[in-house]
């Protein structure tokens, strides 16, 4: 078992050795545990420093599996640091490696992270003093706080040349990731490295950012060849202006600098009705001076102003004025053009020099062993629920476990979800408007189908009369009459062409 490529942690969910030999470490049963941390956090203050957030085993409060538990975060505005070791470390050579664990908001989440951790192996390494410090070698895992929604992907890559470490992020991912905080829902998270440097982000088992571990962090993890010089600096007489003023433009002898840039409207004419001799606004003849008004402290009183009203109806009050317009003849102050310098000599950089802090790492994917697994986090929210970790270097064993795991539970969730109609009245009672649109397109059509099915052509069919009569429809009734005429008038021109007695033909 020990030569096996899987390592698995479960927590609260009891791992099966199948036939591929998986090595496994029980956490929380058959002996192994979580580690909490009774470390405080430096540089932080001492009401807060502690790492006294309040961990526990339990089903989700909205379980569909009776009897699934996992860890659960219990606290809110607390730090939080709780860990694992790992029967033994996980080296990078040849094979790739693959993280994923569950992750459930069960109340949503407004401000913290659902990270992990995977420490890196050192003889230093104590779980009980697990900090935000603690070295690391990969940090994977949501993180929200407002409406910047995030998933971490950071490794700690080590300097070959000064034996430092620096982290390493990678591109933010394109896809939306608003829904994976808000719907309550249980989603997989899956971190997948391989040895050609290439990396797959994953949620629920669909990819949400891919990219190389050269291309695609920042920092990159290897230095540029060369750098600029520091000690380089700028001549005095470098002229960086592409353009200047042509020193040989005169200016216009009719260039008039000092035209202002507006002149009243000659042609403007003062409106029919205009009450010169009446102010805008007036004293408000209703208004009273306060019993308590102290001239000597207050000063005199006045009476607040008004608009006066001898001024509603007329098109304006108070000494009349043209209205400014631009001035055609403006031309402001007189300035050379522009031409290409001739001295231009572009923007002045310093030289390149080689870097003396070079390397070139072109297996990043190679990093620190790491040996046991842990969530060091701060939230402000509470009740997230954490469930099936699990290490492999086996992308087929990581898809059945997800499928054994994480599938279930999102079966379950599919099942228990309400029906259409149901979801319609909750997303209502959150966003009211959306009466408005339910209206528009499913009551109003309705209201128009019903109308033109009561208001439409009625067909007439033949009906018979309480005496048992039959009777034809008015329409039929109309065109038997005419034809009965017509058959009148045809008898009546053949008794007309009929002869008579004592009539010759």
């Amino acid at each position: 078992i020990l030569s096996s490529p899987l390592w698995i942690i479960c927590a609260a969910l009891f791992c099966k050795i199948t036939s591929s030999l998986i090595l496994v470490v029980y956490v929380l049963s058959a002996g192994f545990s979580w580690i909490l941390s009774n470390a405080k956090k430096d540089d932080t203050d001492e009401e807060i420093a502690k790492y006294d957030g309040k961990w526990a085993v339990e089903e989700m409060k909205d379980s569909k599996l009776p009897g699934d538990k996992g860890l659960v975060l219990k606290s809110r505005a607390k730090h939080h640091a709780i860990s694992a070791q790992m029967l033994r470390p996980f080296t990078f050579d040849t094979r790739p490696l693959i993280i994923q664990y569950e992750v459930n908001f069960q109340a949503g989440i407004d401000c913290g992270g659902a990270y992990v951790k995977l420490l890196t192996q050192t003889p230093e390494l104590n779980l009980d003093q697990f900090v935000d410090k603690t070295p690391y070698t990969i940090m994977f895992g949501p993180d929200k706080c407002g409406e910047d929604y995030k998933l971490h992907f950071i490794f700690r890559h080590k300097n070959p040349k000064t034996g430092e470490f620096e982290e390493k992020h990678a591109k933010k991912p394109e896809a939306d990731l608003r829904m994976y905080y808000t719907d309550k829902k249980t989603h997989l998270y899956t971190l997948v490295l391989n040895p050609d440097n290439s990396f797959e982000v994953l949620v629920d088992q669909t990819v949400v950012n891919s990219g190389n571990l050269l291309t695609d962090m920042t920092p990159p993890v290897n230095p540029p060849a060369e750098i600029e010089d520091p000690e380089d600096q700028k001549p005095e007489d470098w002229d960086e202006r592409p353009k200047i003023q042509d020193p040989e433009a005169v200016k216009p002898e009719d260039w008039d600098e000092d035209a202002p840039a507006q002149i009243p409207d000659e042609d403007a004419v003062k409106p029919d009705g205009w009450l010169d001799d009446e102010p805008e606004y007036i004293g408000d003849p209703d208004a009273v001076k306060p019993e308590d008004w102290d001239e000597d402290m207050d000063g005199e009183w006045e009476a607040p102003q008004i608009p006066n009203p001898a001024c509603e109806t007329a098109p304006g009050c108070g000494p009349w004025k043209r209205p400014m317009i631009d001035n055609p003849s403006y031309k402001g102050k007189w300035k050379p053009p522009m031409i290409d310098n001739p001295s231009y000599q572009g923007v002045w950089k310093p030289r390149k020099i080689p870097n003396p802090g070079y390397f070139e790492d072109l297996q990043p994917f190679k990093m620190t062993p790491f040996s046991a697994v842990g969530l060091e986090l701060w939230s402000m929210t509470s009740d997230i629920f954490f469930d099936n970790f699990f290490i492999t270097d086996d992308r087929n064993t990581a898809d059945r476990w997800a499928a054994d795991g994480w599938g279930l539970k999102k079966a379950a969730e599919g099942a228990a979800e309400p029906g259409l109609a149901a979801q319609m009245l909750s997303a209502a009672e959150e966003r009211p408007w959306l009466w408005v649109v339910y209206i528009l397109t499913v009551v109003l059509p309705l209201v128009l189908i019903i109308v033109f099915c009561c208001t439409g052509k009625v067909t007439h069919t033949h009906t018979h009369t309480h005496t048992g009569q039959y009777k034809r429809p008015a329409a039929e009734e109309e065109e038997v009459d005419e034809e009965e005429e017509e058959e009148e008038e045809e008898a009546t021109a053949e008794e007309v062409r009929r002869p008579g007695p004592g009539r010759s033909s």
